[in-house]
């Protein structure tokens, strides 16, 4: 892999991160558009390293006080407080994709990254996205979550292990579909990629470094993706406060129909 290429799967990876279009889609499709090798899982996860500094600056003062209310909470062994219980949720909210993610490790790597599957999953989470947000109502605030909303908003996350779904995607349309305003939804998705993230780099980043060592296109491709991952952040934080996640849906209906074109002109 050369270092464009790395840094073009790194900009994709932290752009499609935490915008509704799926990262996983996007890294698996392009070196099979381009006709690049495929880097394979624990590249693309290493690529989520840079995702992941980016999450944890942009909401470093959300995670210095979700910090201390965990030590509060160990130190007095109960919950009190709303940031006490948002830690709680958060918890919650990781068990299901944890728990998807070593049971489905291998199929993630193999026949779930298929380019028909990923167009058509596109597509299908695109209309559920499109629907959940335009027939949901948006009345309730993060600070009106409950512990099923966050262990069923995790469901929805275990299930972006299918290239094409999109983590944030799932968490987002759920939120939504549970009438949480668009914004609410949007932070809780950026948190909730955090612990799930992390536990997924620290066992795959080690495979990625046995493969080529912390090689050029290795750490390009991972600055690409902090950087562009902070510019996604900011910019749909922004957009979501006066518009809707129309636009995301159509453009996972685009790329799906193309993608299925190009399946049928190569076949």
């Amino acid at each position: 892999m050369t270092v464009f290429q790395a840094i073009v799967l790194g900009v994709l990876q932290g752009l499609a991160e935490f915008l509704p279009i799926s990262s996983s889609a996007h890294l698996a499709l392009a070196p099979w558009v381009f006709g690049w090798q495929d880097p394979g899982l624990a590249f693309d996860v290493a690529l989520h390293v840079g995702t992941l500094v980016a999450v944890l600056w942009y909401f470093r003062r959300d995670w210095l006080a979700l910090g201390r209310s965990a030590f509060d909470i160990l130190r007095r062994r109960a919950v009190t407080t709303a940031e006490e219980w948002r830690v709680v949720f958060l918890m919650i909210a990781t068990i299901p994709g944890a728990i998807a993610g070593l049971l489905l490790e291998d199929a993630a790597e193999t026949t779930l990254r298929a380019p028909a599957l990923i167009a058509i999953m596109l597509m299908i989470m695109g209309v559920i996205l499109w629907a959940a947000d335009k027939f949901s109502r948006a009345d309730r605030p993060l600070a009106d979550m409950r512990w099923r909303d966050a262990l069923l908003i995790g469901i929805a996350q275990s299930f972006a292990l299918v290239p094409g779904v999109s983590r944030s995607g799932a968490t987002m349309t759920a939120a939504r579909l549970f009438r949480f305003d668009r914004r609410s939804a949007a932070v809780f998705s950026f948190l909730l990629s955090t612990p799930i993230t992390a536990a997924a780099a620290v066992v795959k980043v080690p495979d990625a470094i046995a493969a080529g060592g912390f090689s050029a296109p290795l750490i390009a491709g991972v600055v690409a993706a902090a950087l562009s991952a902070w510019l996604a952040i900011a910019v749909l934080l922004r957009y979501l406060a006066q518009h809707t996640f129309g636009i995301f849906a159509l453009y996972r209906l685009a790329l799906g129909v193309v993608i299925l074109a190009l399946v049928a002109a190569r076949a």
